[in-house]
């Protein structure tokens, strides 16, 4: 008995050893291929469908169709793997589906292909339908890359830095997503429709190569980790759903991410229409923008990493965040055409502003969960599938607003893009105000130790 006990006492201890720098290394660029696709998706595929010719309202059924299939692979990838492990198949699989489907949604209409038609139709059908797989492979990839982290090890230090190296990771990819479309609008004018097509051919074929060949280095440098051996992984009684309908601070935290995520998600989606179509910039800038947006955040995001977080900070924080996008968003939605370069210092606090409410809004979801970890997974899960639904919603009833434009045709001033750019994610950020007025934390409790955590891990 003592000899067992002593073994394992040992096993502990071994888990709990600090990870090398090549696991870690190898772990963060797990979700490179994630990551460049899902920049493309949300800067391009409407403006990507609309400039090929499909109507904005049947361009917002084809994303919306993704968002409810990835809110529901999310919540189904998290069961399926907390019930039987095998994390890196479903990270294969995923990424299996992400690679085929991103490929036959910016490549061309597949669909079309195999049926030999090009009917308006089967363009809808078939994009939608791989912009739904598209999303499943991208959910079950995301979650089985993130609950590896937990049954990798123990050791404190070593699970921030594997979440700090996804995170710089993550940055990397979306800053080589925007070079890749920099080059290829550099190298191929947009003359025509076909053009246009063979522009994002390019941008879909290098970004799937370049996430792909860090997906090799992942699954050659990334044990399986497994969830019945490691003590750090053993099953707890898991909290019934209705322990957290019963709080007030789920429902606050949940509107907020929801926010949050309509926030940043919706004016990203629309900012590539903004800045060519209603401001008149040239093609580079729908690179460039979304660029200087995303490099604002992460360095605002890396400053707030360093700060000892308590919960009066944590609210005045996600209020500045708040008002910076109440009076960027009204700053977008008034600037004419002919001062177009105030775009530039407005991306840029979009970026902060960006930055501050995502990173307070998640240290709200851990103050939330605390030490209920065995139910942790409905409350990420959930708020994930919340976030998901409301941005297709939300994106399909404004684009069903939107006029249908052919190639090369602009726009007046009033238009879907500057009120889903400016104005509707102020009037977001002024709800979020709301909510964070009425949150009531509170701080030396175990609940809201999760605070003085960094939030950008």
């Amino acid at each position: 008995m003592a000899e067992a006990k002593d073994d394992g006492i040992m096993a502990e201890a071994q888990i709990a050893q600090p990870l090398g720098r090549w696991p870690i290394l190898s772990y963060g660029v797990g979700h490179m291929l994630n990551d460049i696709t899902s920049a493309c998706w949300f800067t391009y595929l409407l403006l990507f469908l609309q400039q090929i010719g499909l109507a904005p309202r049947d361009a917002a059924v084809v994303m919306l169709s993704g968002q409810v299939a990835d809110g529901l692979m999310t919540i189904l990838a998290g069961e399926m793997i907390d019930r039987f492990g095998r994390f890196k198949l479903w990270h294969i699989g995923g990424s299996v589906l992400v690679g085929v489907s991103f490929s036959s949604v910016f490549g061309g209409c597949l669909l079309c292909t195999i049926l030999g038609t090009d009917s308006y139709l089967v363009r809808t059908v078939g994009y939608s339908f791989f912009a739904a797989v598209f999303n499943i492979g991208w959910a079950a990839t995301q979650v089985s890359h993130m609950s590896m982290v937990n049954c990798m090890t123990m050791n404190p230090t070593s699970r921030v830095a594997l979440a700090s190296c996804r995170n710089a990771f993550t940055m990397v990819a979306n800053l080589g997503l925007y070079a890749i479309a920099l080059a290829v609008f550099a190298v191929i004018k947009a003359k025509e429709c076909s053009d246009i097509v063979l522009q994002y051919r390019w941008i879909a074929y290098l970004s799937i190569f370049i996430g792909c060949c860090f997906l090799v280095v992942f699954h050659i440098g990334t044990k399986e980790p497994t969830l019945k051996s490691e003590s750090n992984c053993k099953k707890k009684a898991r909290i019934s759903w209705g322990y957290w309908f019963k709080k007030t601070l789920y429902y606050q935290v949940a509107l907020l991410y929801m926010l949050a995520r309509l926030i940043t998600n919706v004016s990203q989606s629309l900012i590539a229409f903004y800045v060519t179509r209603d401001l008149r910039m040239n093609e580079y800038s729908k690179a460039i923008i979304p660029a200087i947006i995303f490099c604002c955040s992460f360095v605002v995001s890396i400053v707030l990493q360093e700060i000892k977080w308590n919960s009066r900070r944590l609210k005045s924080l996600l209020t500045i965040g708040a008002t910076l996008w109440v009076i960027s968003g009204v700053a977008v939605f008034v600037l004419p055409s002919q001062m177009h370069n105030l775009m530039y210092p407005l991306a840029m606090v979009i970026g902060a502003a960006n930055a501050l409410v995502m990173v307070t809004t998640v240290g709200l979801e851990s103050a939330l969960v605390g030490e209920d970890l065995n139910g942790c997974a409905f409350v990420y899960g959930s708020l994930s599938f919340l976030d998901k639904i409301s941005c297709g919603v939300a994106l399909f009833v404004l684009e069903s607003y939107e006029d249908t434009i052919s190639c090369g045709e602009t726009r007046g001033l009033n238009t879907v893009s500057r009120y889903g750019t400016g104005l509707i994610p102020s009037c977001f950020a002024v709800l979020a105000l709301v909510v964070t007025s009425t949150l009531r934390l509170q701080d030396g409790t175990p609940r809201h130790a999760a605070l003085e955590a960094p939030l950008l891990v």
